[in-house]
């Protein structure tokens, strides 16, 4: 059987349910392209001079890798020339990049996070690029940061690309999340799963337990519901994983399973949680979503949040069904009593 490229894909899509405009379509397209580029940069390696810090600090005051900042340019001039963005914001930079006069400017707007687990670059574990697509109000005036700033449940498309033992693109357009393999000797997006799927029921979760001391109560209990296998109050043995990179988390959530979480904790009790609500909770939670899973930050769904800032940061939970509403149902237990 013949497999359908990215390109073919979308085009059918347009013709059948009518929801992606040609704009957006190239707009994918072209973050397609850009992730196919990231890729092959980070196969080099030491042999491309990549690897390393860059000796500066992002808008978090995290050392950024050589990575960080070529991945984050190669976004950048990928997409700011193609006609179909009026702006981009990136995890990498503190303010938006408007669009330059000299290219026409689009009704979308990109949001991104260009290196996703970079921390892994130096020791070759997985890595990735996680991407959202809005729409930029109807108003004529200038892109400012306050149009980025929408709900989740906004979001045009979503999508992430994994660069593992293969490079792959998740992505969603609202219709289901569906998987591309890139084909490295034609150089084309080849789609190899359709409709993914997360289990409602898992046996698998996904935390950093070295941030245990600093849970508070409903992460305890339930990890030491977990924790009691078998023979505890789930009746069940349940295994940890843990990548450090959310895009291999998500991706090993999709094919079989599992529950992510990267809770809130007491080090930083004015900040809801670490991970960034625009650049990665947003995109992953339509994603996992669409797959029939379910994201929130303990208390309400992801993409209903409103956020406030472009850096915002929001505690998340996301994966199987029954999972993520067993620890939400004990933030509700703990805001309750």
């Amino acid at each position: 059987m013949k497999r359908k490229s990215l390109s073919r894909y979308l085009i059918e899509q347009q013709r059948e349910h009518n929801n992606l405009p040609s704009d957006l379509r190239l707009l994918i397209e072209i973050v397609a392209r850009a992730c196919k580029h990231i890729s092959h940069a980070v196969s080099k390696g030491e042999l491309g001079d990549v690897l390393g810090n860059a000796g500066t600090d992002n808008v978090q005051g995290e050392a950024q890798k050589k990575l960080d900042v070529l991945t984050n340019e190669i976004f950048l001039e990928a997409n700011e020339w193609g006609g179909n963005l009026a702006g981009m914001a990136s995890e990498e930079m503190e303010h938006i990049y408007e669009i330059p006069n000299r290219y026409p400017k689009g009704e979308y707007l990109l949001v991104y996070d260009p290196l996703d687990g970079s921390s892994n670059i130096d020791i070759n574990v997985t890595v990735g690029t996680i991407f959202s697509v809005l729409k930029k109000s109807d108003s004529p005036d200038a892109v400012c940061e306050k149009d980025f700033l929408q709900q989740g449940k906004n979001q045009v498309a979503a999508g992430y690309a994994i660069y593992g033992p293969q490079t792959q693109l998740v992505l969603t357009t609202g219709r289901g999340t569906h998987c591309f393999t890139l084909d490295s000797e034609l150089g084309s997006w080849v789609l190899t799963q359709e409709h993914m799927q997360v289990p409602t029921t898992t046996n698998e979760y996904a935390v950093n337990t070295s941030n245990t001391r600093h849970w508070f109560p409903p992460m305890t209990r339930y990890m030491s519901e977990l924790l009691a296998g078998e023979t505890g109050p789930l009746g069940k043995n349940y295994n940890m994983r843990w990548v450090a990179a959310m895009v291999a988390e998500v991706h090993r959530i999709l094919n079989r399973g599992g529950i992510f979480m990267y809770p809130s904790d007491s080090r930083t009790p004015g900040r809801p949680g670490r991970l960034r609500l625009m650049y990665e909770a947003n995109p992953m939670a339509m994603i996992i979503e669409q797959a029939g899973g379910v994201a929130t930050n303990g208390e309400i769904a992801i993409m209903d949040i409103q956020p406030t800032s472009l850096h915002e940061r929001v505690a998340v939970f996301l994966g199987s069904k029954e999972e993520v509403e067993r620890i939400t149902a004990y933030h509700h237990d703990q805001v309750s009593n």
